[in-house]
């Protein structure tokens, strides 16, 4: 689980070198597809395999569908690591072989928990699904440091570094790991399995896709593409629900949400999923972007020190995992749950009273208590869901949870970033233009970067990259004073000059965070039925 959480992360901080390893400009309209991929590819392969892989383990043994997962994963980053091509050719490699590696990670995530609960009673679980649960989100963490130290040195070895792993644990697995629960022949829902596949994928990706601008709007709602992708989308997932609900042997099954404990532990897990994926996406905007260059760090270095600084975060939730799993087993799951979610939502109300250019112990102490709170919440939440449904259904179970957490991740890249385009629209355009042309730059120049799209900006700034230099171009730069145009290319400039308006996107941005976490507060207070509460 560590390594497969790892690898998501540890892509997302090391962008800025992958992209410069494959020679590729993030900035040119037509690569932020690929940027997009890169992010969102990993993850909505998980999402929409998770539970076909949950049921496959079910049906045919759930350590032999996570040792195959071991196996692909471990062979997919091997050849990650060999991409032979730069431009478009390279990142089409590294977003082809993601997917086919997002197939082995599917297989590990949507059959670890299901192996530990059938492993351990009742009165261990919450302990030893928080271990796992640990390993799980702590890999998101710590994919963050890891890929910044690592994309520092060569941007091949962010996949280099789960070679050893994945061959030991390859190795181990197939030595160690044993199925002790009964297998549940079965058929497979061929219809159930493709109408959710096309369903979310299409729905996902029109969500992400929904940020680009489009016909000289901001962003691409308007897009007639991304129209049909929601409507046709979310049709074909209330297909699903029809088919489901006539199947004998769903993949989905859609009876477990008959138990309002299961069904208000999963609402919350999604809840927390988008809300977790959004607070990395900003703070890594907000450190590589903003922050760090502020501080004198050189745009090749802020993936690397946005990842130290990060690492109150990690620390955190190392904490409060494993003594929230313990404790669940002790005291019950619920009061670890809500009160976790309910520091998280404190947590991002600090983060709304913090200046851009903030004091470092004050922000390392609100993202500590923010970790502390996603690990309060974590383990005790797997416990919940895990513990309210039958043995022989465990498997897909930890599939369906799997889902709503690589969903609520996917769903964050567009929410959160459309939610930030949003704030930038307002104030972005003209803040620029006054910037620029105080610095000398001809109207006309100001003018036209200051039309560029507020969501090249924001990628500009999630990949620390400094984009004035190739805007304005030689011509603009030299017909200026050598100190003006000194100022414009340096690493202060830019950084600060988006401050203002990246801050009113924050408030947005934080003010849905809180409204998540104290909604999936609600959902985890949610209790089962009085006659069947001594059962759960």
């Amino acid at each position: 689980m560590l390594l497969a959480t790892i690898n998501s992360s540890i892509v997302l901080i090391s962008l800025p070198a992958i992209f410069n390893g494959v020679r590729l400009n993030p900035l040119e309209p037509g690569n932020v597809s690929y940027l997009l991929w890169m992010l969102m590819g990993y993850m909505l392969v998980t999402a929409v395999l998770v539970v076909t892989l949950g049921r496959l383990g079910d049906m045919y043994g759930r350590v032999k569908i996570y040792n195959l997962g071991f196996a692909v994963f471990t062979v997919c980053s091997i050849i990650l690591s060999l991409d032979p091509f730069t431009g478009g050719h390279g990142a089409l490699w590294l977003i082809g072989w993601r997917v086919v590696q997002a197939i082995g990670g599917a297989m590990l995530m949507a059959n670890s928990t299901a192996i530990i609960t059938d492993a351990f009673p009742a009165h261990q679980r919450g302990t030893a699904l928080g271990i796992n649960i640990v390993a799980a989100l702590a890999g998101s963490f710590i994919g963050l440091v890891l890929g910044g130290v690592l994309a520092d040195w060569d941007w091949r070895s962010v996949f280099w570094v789960n070679v050893p792993i994945g061959v030991i644990g390859t190795l181990w697995a197939y030595k160690s790991l044993h199925d002790n629960s009964a297998r549940r022949p079965g058929r497979i829902d061929w219809w159930g399995n493709a109408t959710f596949a096309i369903g979310l994928t299409a729905l996902l990706a029109a969500i992400s896709y929904g940020i680009q601008p489009y016909g000289g709007h901001t962003m691409g709602w308007t897009n007639p593409l991304i129209i049909a992708g929601l409507v046709g989308g979310a049709a074909v997932l209330v297909a699903f629900v029809v088919i489901e609900s006539r199947t004998a042997e769903p993949m989905f099954p859609l009876g477990l949400f008959r138990s309002h404990l299961f069904a208000g532990a999963n609402a919350a897990s999604l809840l927390m999923s988008v809300a977790r994926g959004g607070l990395q996406f900003m703070l890594i905007i907000w450190l590589q972007g903003i922050w760090l260059p502020l501080h004198g760090y050189d745009y090749a270095q802020t993936p690397l020190w946005a990842g130290i600084y990060l690492v109150p975060l990690t620390v955190g939730f190392l904490v409060a995992g494993p003594i929230a799993g313990r404790l669940s087993d002790r005291y019950g799951h619920r009061s670890f749950a809500i009160g976790g979610l309910l520091l998280m939502a404190a947590t991002f109300g600090g983060m709304l009273l913090l200046p851009t250019d903030f004091s470092y112990p004050a922000f390392a102490a609100l993202i500590l208590l923010n970790g502390l709170g996603s690990g309060l919440f974590s383990a005790p939440n797997a416990s919940a869901i895990m513990n309210s449904v039958p043995a022989h259904q465990r498997g897909a179970a930890s599939g369906m949870r799997s889902t709503f957490q690589n969903s609520g991740m996917v769903l964050s890249i567009g929410l959160f970033f459309s939610l930030m385009v949003v704030g930038l629209a307002s104030s972005l355009p003209s803040t620029l233009y006054s910037g620029l042309t105080a610095q000398g730059v001809p109207a006309q120049a100001a003018h036209a970067v200051a039309a560029l799209p507020p969501v090249g900006v924001l990628f500009a700034a999630f990949l620390g990259y400094n984009p004035i230099q190739q805007l304005l171009g030689p011509h603009v730069l030299s017909a200026l004073p050598a100190h003006n145009a000194a100022t414009l290319t340096g690493r202060q400039f830019f950084p600060h000059l988006i401050s203002g308006p990246f801050h009113d996107g924050l408030i947005v941005v934080f003010w849905l965070a809180i409204g998540m976490s104290l909604v999936g507060a609600l959902a985890s207070a949610i209790r089962p039925p009085r006659r069947t509460r001594a059962k759960v």
